[in-house]
């Protein structure tokens, strides 16, 4: 099953009419600690939402709240209408996976996938199809009869997920799942769990500090920070229009310049006047935090009619694979270094290597100013 293309999320988000869950002013304390301070929030049906931050930004605490795992101190969540804030967990709509997966030891894995419906009491013949149908579904149909330890790492992620949707419930939640597997597990199974949320259309919100994982899975971003809400957005917005200097720090890799208002449209970096439509509307004279991602940089072929362009020379460069990142310093006087990608194919025509004398150019549309 195909993944949607973000113009598809997008206007799937936008047509989905009333949120299926409600966040409204929570807050929750910890003794004297404010773990989350006034967060609302909006989560349609069928979407996948991720939230981001740094450790203790508040993204597990926010998790746990909607789960009913720790209750909040004032606010309210309402799910598919019906008002959950004082709900225990048992009395909510949700399946949850733990980033431990907490599968049960002395279980097969049949029996693991089976635990909620058969607690709630499921004929054995509903009972069998349905595991069946589960295990089929997240690709372990032979694995029934096997126990949680015979299990590499990523099958028991797999169990868990299965375990989790078995009582086909309304919301999905993700605590870091993908966080105790190796590198390459965890790319082939972010694909294959966000192609079978896609499937099943579940609304589903995954916690992770892994921002690839946010970007590659989402269709909404919630970068969370101190507690508080910085942005939300689809992940082209998150990555290309950062609402503040901490999102584009965090996401991505983000040149960050000193400067200040020139004019309209305009900022000055140490000698260079530089064109730069995201400071429309800043006083001039006004200081500014000017950034530009290191791949919006453009290197080589810049023609005469090129705005923000100068000259560069290379301090050092980083061969990173596909790509090679150069540190550059301006040629003007007081320059701030930064850093530019260029593709090694363009690196080898260049002859770009230390020391190097290269012509640059900062498109206005890709700078940002804070």
């Amino acid at each position: 099953m195909s993944t949607p293309m973000p113009s598809d999320r997008e206007s799937a988000t936008a047509a989905a009419g009333s949120p299926y869950l409600q966040i409204r002013d929570l807050t929750k304390r910890f003794g004297d600690f404010t773990a989350l301070k006034d967060i609302s929030l909006d989560v349609y049906e069928g979407e996948f939402v991720v939230f981001v931050g740094p450790s203790g930004c508040g993204k597990t605490t926010l998790l746990r709240a909607v789960a009913g795992l720790d209750i909040q101190s004032a606010g309210r969540i309402e799910q598919a209408g019906r008002d959950v804030s004082a709900l225990p967990p048992a009395e909510r709509d949700f399946g949850i996976v733990f980033q431990s997966y907490a599968l049960f030891p002395n279980l097969t894995v049949r029996d693991n996938v089976g635990y909620g419906l058969r607690s709630r009491k499921t004929s054995k013949a509903q009972l069998t199809a349905r595991v069946d149908e589960l295990l089929h579904l997240v690709g372990l149909p032979d694995q029934g009869g096997k126990y949680p330890a015979q299990l590499s790492g990523g099958q028991q992620q797999r169990v868990a997920l299965a375990r989790a949707i078995a009582t086909s419930p309304g919301l999905l939640l993700l605590d870091e799942p993908l966080s105790a597997l190796d590198a390459k597990v965890r790319v082939h199974l972010r694909h294959e769990v966000k192609a079978l949320q896609h499937q099943l259309g579940i609304t589903t919100i995954m916690v992770t500090h892994d921002q690839e994982e946010a970007l590659t899975m989402a269709d909404r971003i919630v970068v969370m920070n101190a507690g508080i809400i910085e942005q939300v957005g689809t992940p082209g917005d998150i990555y290309s229009k950062p609402a503040s200097p901490f999102v584009a720090d965090f996401i991505g890799t983000m040149n960050f310049l000193t400067g200040t208002v020139a004019g309209q449209r305009s900022v000055r970096v140490a000698e260079l006047e530089l064109a730069a439509e995201s400071a429309n509307g800043l006083r001039a004279g006004q200081e500014v935090t000017v950034c530009v991602r290191p791949e919006d940089v453009v290197v080589g072929d810049i023609g005469p009619e090129t705005p923000n362009a100068f000259e560069a020379t290379i301090e050092d460069m980083e061969f990173l694979g596909s790509f090679w990142r150069a540190r550059l310093v301006p040629r003007s006087a007081d320059g701030q270094p930064f850093l530019a990608d260029m593709s090694a194919n363009l690196a080898r025509r260049l002859d770009a290597g230390p020391g190097s004398a290269l012509r640059v150019a900062l498109p206005p549309d890709r700078i940002r100013v804070f």
